[in-house]
């Protein structure tokens, strides 16, 4: 079964990892960027050697995003990010393929242990299974 891991973060963090610190998070060292990379690389690293690993990515921050909707008419309306209401975006994900919610499970619970500054937010990992049925319910009761 594959499923989507997402971590998530704010602007706020990605600030502090570029040594900005606010009221929602304290500045990054080197060391603290260092230990953090260590980790998830030896996680990637692990699922790599597993199998598990199908893809894994790092976001960009928020302020590089981009949003297109569309206005009454049906054109598009495009707009910069970040958006003020959103306090979280997704900062990263793996799509695994795993035996189990559980194995998988384990695995986001690893994720959890990342190492980070004192009073650094803590958020928690989102796994969604990836729907492979060639259809997707979006309704949540029977496909008709």
């Amino acid at each position: 079964m594959k499923y989507l891991v997402m971590v998530q973060g704010a602007q706020a963090d990605y600030d502090a990892m570029n040594g900005k610190a606010s009221a929602q998070s304290p500045a990054w060292s080197e060391q603290d960027l260092r230990a953090m990379f260590a980790h998830m690389n030896a996680i990637n690293d692990d699922l790599a050697e597993s199998g598990e690993l199908v893809d894994a990515q790092g976001l960009t921050e928020p302020g590089r995003t981009r949003f297109v909707t569309a206005d009454g008419q049906g054109r598009p309306v495009v707009t910069d990010g970040p958006y003020g209401e959103t306090k979280e975006v997704l900062a990263g994900y793996w799509v695994l393929d795993c035996a189990s919610l559980e194995r998988v499970t384990e695995i986001a619970a690893r994720v959890t242990q990342c190492p980070q500054p004192a009073g650094a937010p803590v958020y928690p990992v989102v796994i969604r299974q990836i729907d492979e049925s060639g259809g997707a319910d979006l309704g949540g009761g029977e496909a008709a």
